[in-house]
This record gives structure tokens, C-alpha cells and sequence, in this order.
């Protein structure tokens, strides 16, 4: 069981304000990123990092360095004991977030806090379905809203059983982001994009995350394939971690994914005993990385 189960409050009422903030982002705040990033002509940029890495502190300000350095959307990733599809580099930042006592509630606090400074940059939860689980479906939902989360990405929730959050996450505005894989069959597909919101996310190559390059042959005709089937915008993640790769994936997809690389950064400031300059490193790569996304060539429409 993870760390993120233990200990969980009662959830205070959510204030006006809140409720207010809850009206105006949700699924509606990611339509409304990617509504822009069409009218501009250009695919966005998605950056994950996994929250309270390497501490809560230091966490909240490369999550804040991230919008003021051009991510257009941004992934938390919740930290979990057990990741089966994160790599290495991302599996230690999770076990570095939790010995620093990063909760659910705290993953919450930290976007509550974002959102005090920044209420248009989408922000979408990714992890796994224990800790969901664990803090209650329907109270997470309401939870995570109020605090002014946008989406989420459930690795581990199956389509097939997804009704046991949707019924929650739909009526409080939050969007639910499917992963498409290269292995998803034709037959599936429908069934995965179904119930999605927001966007989509194909996983470009098969395995785990920052272990093997994407192969942009390979990736186009499954692009095409998705946006056959469901209207929403495609986002590239899984082996892109340089502005060129970012590029070029730009050109074929709506938005790109980059995440262990950019864990990786953090990381290496702890390795240099400098974990304060994260924010920094951080803000240095993701600045490269949207400069490179915004130099692509006009994505194909929708």
C-alpha cells in the first residue's frame, strides 16, 4: 500500500471561491488550452514531473518554473509505491517524494496553491488507482476539483472498469485522459476512447517510461488511426526527451509529452547535493523544450 493512503483528513467544505474555481477550469480549462494552441497554429507542450520531488518546497517551485518556462499543460505525477509503467528515473522520484511525506492531500495543497498565482495552465493528476481508491472515489473527486485540478491519467484503470470513478469525476467537470498504446487493437479502441475527456495520450513505444527512443514512422499512422476515432486532441509522450525530438513529434500530434528527462534534471540536482537549484535546471531544459515545440511546423487539425 502506498504512503499516499495513510492518514487522510477530513475534507473541509469548499468555499465559494473554490466552487468558483471548480466552475471555470476542469475538463473546460483543458478544451480551452487547446482551443488556443489551434487558433495559434501549433502544438502544445506537456511536461510531467512527479509532485513534491524532491520536496515539498522545492516541488512546488519547479511546478510553478514549468508554466513561466512555456508547458502548456502540466502532469503531476502522484507518487506511488508500486508504478508499473513509470521508469527508473521517475520510479525514484516517487520514493523521493514519499520519504518527504508527500500525501494526497498534500499533492491536492500543492495545486491549491498553484492556483493562487496561475488559473489558466491545465494541470492533470497522473498515478494509479490505489491511492484514489484509498481516499474515496466520489471525496477525491470533489476534492481534487475544488482544489483546481483539470484531469486525470488512471494507469491501472481499465476501461472496462472505469465507471466506479467516471460516475464521480463527469459530474464534477474533471476530464478523464485515455492512454493509447501501440497494442491498443482497432477492436478496442473505440472502447478506450469512449469515456475520454480532455485529451488523449499515446504511449509512443511499448514499455516504460525514458527507456527507448519513439519512432516517428511508427507513431504518424497511429496518430491518424486515433484521430479517426475520437475527436479529441492527441498528445505524444513516451521517448521524447530533446527539443528536436519535440519538434518533430510536434509536427504529427496536437501536443508532446516530456517527463523523465525533466525528472532527471531534478534529480541531478539532488545527486549534486544542490536539490534548491531543481527549479532552475528545470526551467533551463523546459525552455528549450518549447522553443523547439513552438519552431515545429503547423500540426495536422484535429
Amino acid at each position: 500500500m502506498s504512503a499516499l493512503t495513510d492518514s487522510l483528513p477530513v475534507s473541509p467544505a469548499a468555499s465559494p471561491a473554490a466552487s468558483s474555481a471548480a466552475l471555470a477550469g476542469g475538463s473546460a480549462r483543458i478544451d480551452r488550452r487547446f482551443a488556443s494552441l489551434k487558433a495559434e497554429g501549433r502544438a502544445g507542450l506537456v511536461t510531467f514531473v512527479t509532485a513534491g520531488d524532491p520536496d515539498l518546497e522545492t516541488g512546488a517551485r519547479v511546478m510553478a518554473e514549468l508554466a513561466m518556462a512555456g508547458a502548456d499543460v502540466i502532469e503531476l505525477g502522484v507518487p506511488f509505491t508500486d508504478p508499473m509503467a513509470d521508469g527508473p528515473a521517475i520510479q525514484r522520484a516517487g520514493l523521493r517524494a514519499l520519504a518527504a511525506g508527500v500525501t494526497m492531500v498534500k499533492v491536492l495543497d500543492m495545486v491549491r496553491d498553484f492556483r493562487r498565482t496561475d488559473t489558466d495552465t491545465p494541470v492533470v493528476l497522473m498515478g494509479y488507482y490505489n491511492p484514489i481508491y484509498a481516499y474515496g472515489p466520489e471525496r477525491f473527486a470533489a476534492d481534487a476539483i475544488a482544489a483546481g485540478v483539470d484531469g486525470l491519467i488512471v494507469v491501472d484503470l481499465p476501461a472496462e472498469e472505469e465507471d466506479e470513478l467516471v460516475r464521480f469525476t463527469d459530474p464534477a467537470g474533471l476530464a478523464l485522459v485515455r492512454l493509447v498504446a501501440p497494442t491498443t487493437s482497432a477492436e478496442r479502441l473505440p472502447l478506450v476512447v469512449g469515456r475520454a475527456s480532455g485529451f488523449l495520450y499515446y504511449v509512443s513505444i511499448t514499455g516504460i517510461t525514458g527507456t527507448a527512443a519513439a519512432d516517428i514512422s511508427k507513431v504518424a499512422p497511429s496518430v491518424a488511426r486515433i484521430r479517426a476515432a475520437s475527436e479529441l486532441p492527441v498528445a505524444i509522450g513516451f521517448g521524447i526527451r530533446t527539443p528536436e525530438q519535440a519538434a518533430a513529434f510536434a509536427a504529427i500530434g496536437d501536443a508532446v509529452v516530456v517527463g523523465s528527462a525533466i525528472v532527471q534534471e531534478v534529480e541531478q540536482a539532488v545527486l549534486d547535493g544542490a536539490p534548491a537549484t531543481a527549479p532552475d535546471r528545470v526551467r533551463a531544459l523546459v525552455s528549450r523544450l518549447a522553443g523547439g515545440v513552438r519552431g515545429a511546423a503547423t500540426p495536422a487539425a484535429s
